[in-house]
């Protein structure tokens, strides 16, 4: 089958799978005492990116398995962006159940050495996580100390552990890097659209937008 068709079949399924996204993080958000947006960025956002990513990762990865888990953990990182993005939060009803899936890929590799994301050793995402979800701590930690409020949420915090099981060495590293730069820019649209320095930007998004880059160019 051509590779075209393929991505363009995947589209549909990703667009698809967006609107569950969509209807899902509605049903948490209400879950959690919020009330869900409606703006057409909110409505239609997930279903459009998770539609253009997935036709991406089917042109480009030819592995059926790969893709498919792959695509799973796409529209984890799809509603964190736009849950984070909307709300300011990022979900342990969806955190955890995501960390729980990456662990089990991480440790794939016992069972055969063709498992597994990235080709790597069983540890290298067990160590990745626990050295990524601790980096963040500690910068929220100095970050709190030094400005006197929130730096970082313990929801990052969560997120930079989830890609660090997900993406071993050294891509978990790779993907924040990306990660700090898309926020920085970010960080200076909002400064020049509020004219203010004041606020706060949701640090989620950016991150999981780098590690979507980088799930797509692994091994």
């Amino acid at each position: 089958m051509s590779t075209y068709l393929v991505g363009l079949l995947w589209a549909v399924v990703g667009a698809a799978g967006g609107w569950l996204v969509r209807w899902g993080s509605v049903k948490l958000a209400r879950l959690e005492g919020l009330e869900p947006g409606s703006r057409w960025w909110q409505v239609y956002g997930p279903p459009v990116l998770s539609g253009v990513v997935f036709a991406v990762y089917g042109y480009e990865i030819t592995s059926l398995p790969l893709l498919l888990v792959r695509s799973i953990f796409v529209l984890e990182l799809i509603q964190v962006i736009f849950f984070d993005f909307e709300h300011h939060l990022i979900l342990d009803r969806v955190m955890f159940p995501a960390m729980l899936l990456a662990f089990l890929v991480t440790l794939s590799p016992l069972i055969s050495s063709r498992l597994g994301l990235w080709q790597q050793p069983w540890y290298a995402g067990i160590g990745m996580g626990v050295a990524a979800g601790l980096l963040f701590l500690l910068l929220g930690l100095a970050g709190s100390a030094l400005f006197r409020a929130e730096a970082l949420g313990f929801g990052d915090v969560k997120l930079a552990l989830f890609l660090g099981l997900l993406l071993g060495w050294p891509y978990t590293f790779t993907a924040l890097f990306y990660g700090v730069l898309l926020a920085t820019a970010g960080a200076i649209a909002y400064i020049v659209t509020h004219r203010s320095m004041k606020g706060t930007i949701a640090y989620g998004p950016y991150l999981a937008a780098g590690a979507l880059f980088v799930l797509l160019r692994m091994p």
